[in-house]
């Protein structure tokens, strides 16, 4: 075999090596809001708020200081949980002192046939993402499955914490970080 011939094998042996790491190795990098690729925590990533994991609190720490509690079940790789979680940060934003607010990826429930009312698990229907909203004496008052929208959270939060219905009331806007104030104070 001649020098060239050895040659031109190593390059197709190196062109085919190329091509195949070019092609098999980013299809990671092809997750996005719309597949069910996993590419990191779904908050952080896609809702810009990694302060929503873990959670402050857990839900027994939430029934003993009597607060309503706000749990979202999530997986990280599905796209219906991606695409929540901004209204889950937005949640936090308005809530988020005044309630507990606990995302948990359902893999992190432990398999049992039985859960008792102060396991995370109780409430959990096989569904993401499922909001589950318990008042402060941790009784269920809402069950949303899937994407829900804020709108319908929020009714339901300013039932529980007696707020005006949204109608009724002012639109809550935060500031920017950034945003210079040019109010004058006296």
């Amino acid at each position: 075999m001649s020098l060239a011939s050895q040659i031109k094998k190593l390059l197709i042996f190196c062109l085919v090596l190329v091509l195949s790491v070019l092609f098999l190795a980013p299809i990671s990098a092809l997750a996005g809001i719309d597949n069910d690729r996993y590419d990191g925590n779904i908050y952080v990533v896609y809702a810009g708020n990694g302060a929503l994991v873990p959670p402050r609190l857990t839900l027994a720490q939430s029934f003993q200081r009597e607060i309503p509690t706000i749990i979202v079940f999530y997986i990280d790789d599905n796209s219906d949980s991606k695409q929540f979680a901004p209204v889950v940060s937005r949640i936090q934003e308005f809530y988020g002192r005044a309630a507990s607010l606990i995302p948990i990826p359902v893999d992190s429930i432990p398999v049992k046939s039985d859960y008792t009312p102060e396991e995370l698990g109780y409430y959990y229907d096989e569904v993401v993402p499922q909001t589950v909203i318990l008042d402060a004496a941790g009784k269920e008052i809402y069950n949303g499955k899937g994407q829900v929208k804020y709108e319908e959270i929020d009714d339901v939060l300013r039932e529980v914490f007696d707020l005006l219905p949204r109608d009724e009331s002012i639109e809550l806007k935060r500031r920017s970080y950034n945003e210079f104030s040019s109010e004058i104070a006296e």
